[in-house]
């Protein structure tokens, strides 16, 4: 069936490039001299309610191009469907209007066409909105058939591959990626009304840091020297707060040298940002602000729908210790076991949960959230005071020095962003990348480098300051009720075809 429906599209491809070979004879194959004026989607909404006697009244002309979606050829008359960034918007071609000839021409263009058209706007007697053209062009001849009956792509992977056929015949793709374009300009524009700078720091590092994650290495020829790419802002950003810019806060890429999933891409995106005196409590509420707001601009609502489940942004969000986490969606579990270290670890080998034998009770508690709680996490909820050995940038409580001001905000069960007092003690600093260096000779892929000029830098002296990190593919993911990270990003890494 499959060898029949290739040898169909083949032949399709054939007939499409003969008509674009008679185009070139004749010297029209693609023209670049048509001037768009009007938009489909500002038409219906400028003329939606007009009535039929209204625009023959106003004789309203229309100019615009788009790719054809559908067509009905009659005799003497033909509709098609016209798509463009903005919406779609029917025209009627006629031998009285256009002359028979390029009517004639028209009956043999292709569905994936893209072609031009200006004319009158008028109602047809089912009421619809359309072009009565004056001029039909084709501007760009389609090679290749769309897919078929129009609903769009439906194997799952051709529609990451081909993001491109994706959008031209699945609204509801476009919509996807136009509401990630609302969410990141409602958070942009939160930063900035709140007084933040926005700035771009280096995506090749000669160091990798401000994250626990394997990262990409690449090599600079005329420098002669090693580079990662970028697996956080986060040490360049402190660096501007050390140097005066006390408010920062970067949308940027990151890449981490991890497995795929549907919450992982080894390319995604993060907003991060940076403020002097504060700590990690004003940030929380900072940061539930900031999602509210970007749930507002981008769905007009505080509870958005997800996997069935409402998710209510406009309560507050609950802020629960690790352990506080674990009874409350656990309730069978003790606080003297959760305070055993030899209970979690015969917990762990009985249950085949993953866990590093080298951490102490406050990472083995860590690591007993992420396998028994985490996914229970479906309404905002911060996760709060995380231990200091699995926090190597974050600042230690004064009255818990084992551990930090640290927070990780959680919704519909994975983490959305990252947030801590930052360390600015150098001494301190110093002493936890050395910790880390012990872990990577040990065999820890992802524990951290230990970065001299990060030091060299807090020992000018960093004002107390606290940042956090929001994973914004993972925010689309939750506003428009996506089920995997590919379907928010628009290119996601695929194996090679």
């Amino acid at each position: 069936m499959t060898e029949i429906v290739q040898q169909d599209e083949n032949q399709l491809i054939a007939e499409r490039r003969a008509k674009l070979t008679a185009l070139r004879a004749a010297g029209v194959a693609f023209p670049n001299d048509f001037e768009r004026k009007d938009y489909a989607g500002d038409i219906h909404t400028q003329y939606v309610a007009h009535s039929k006697e209204a625009l023959e009244a106003e004789q309203v002309q229309v100019q615009f191009a788009g790719r054809m979606m559908l067509k009905r050829v009659m005799g003497k008359a033909s509709f098609a469907t016209l798509q463009d960034m903005s919406g779609q918007l029917q025209i009627y071609v006629s031998n009285d209007n256009v002359g028979e000839d390029v009517h004639g021409a028209f009956k043999h263009w292709d569905l994936g066409d893209i072609v031009a058209a200006t004319g009158t706007l008028f109602r047809t007697k089912t009421g619809e909105l359309t072009v009565q053209a004056k001029s039909v062009r084709l501007i760009t001849k389609s090679l290749r058939p769309l897919p078929e009956k129009f609903h769009g792509l439906t194997d799952q992977e051709q529609k990451y591959r081909q993001r491109y056929v994706d959008l031209m015949t699945n609204v509801d793709s476009r919509n996807v990626f136009l509401t990630r374009s609302k969410i990141v300009q409602a958070i942009r524009q939160f930063m900035i009304s709140h007084g933040f700078l926005e700035v771009e720091t280096p995506m090749m590092h000669p160091i990798p840091g401000g994250a626990a994650a394997k990262p990409f290495k690449t090599h600079h020829n005329a420098l002669d020297m090693e580079l990662f790419l970028r697996i956080a802002p986060e040490l360049y950003l402190k660096r501007l707060v050390v140097g005066g810019m006390e408010k920062v806060f970067e949308i940027n890429r990151n890449f981490r040298n991890e497995g795929l999933s549907t919450r992982h891409n080894p390319e995604f995106t993060m907003m991060e940002f940076y403020e002097a005196y504060r700590d990690y409590r004003y940030l929380m509420d900072f940061t539930e602000s900031l999602l509210r707001e970007a749930a507002r601009v981008a769905t007009g609502s505080e509870q958005v729908s997800y996997n069935g489940t409402i998710v209510d942004l406009g309560k507050p969000f609950d802020r629960l210790t690790i352990t506080q986490a674990i009874q409350k969606y656990n309730p069978e579990y003790t606080d003297a076991q959760l305070n055993d270290r030899d209970w979690l670890i015969s917990w762990f080998e009985s249950h085949k949960g993953k866990y590093r034998a080298t951490d102490g009770l406050g990472g083995l508690q860590l690591s007993f959230f992420e396998e028994t709680t985490e996914t229970l996490l479906i309404q905002p909820t911060f996760i709060i005071d995380y231990p200091a050995e699995v926090s190597p940038l974050a600042r230690r409580s004064d009255s818990q020095p084992e551990i930090t001001e640290r927070f990780e905000l959680f919704m519909v069960g994975r983490e959305l962003a990252n947030g801590f007092s930052e360390l600015n003690d150098a001494e301190d600093q110093a002493a936890r990348f050395m910790e880390q260096v012990a872990q990577k000779e040990a065999g820890d892929e992802e524990a951290m480098h230990y970065d001299a000029d990060y030091i060299r830098a807090l020992e000018y002296g960093m004002p107390p300051a606290g940042g956090c990190g929001i994973g914004i593919d993972r925010l689309v993911m939750l506003l428009t009720d996506s089920a995997s990270i590919r379907d928010v990003v628009l290119f996601p890494q695929m194996r090679l075809e």
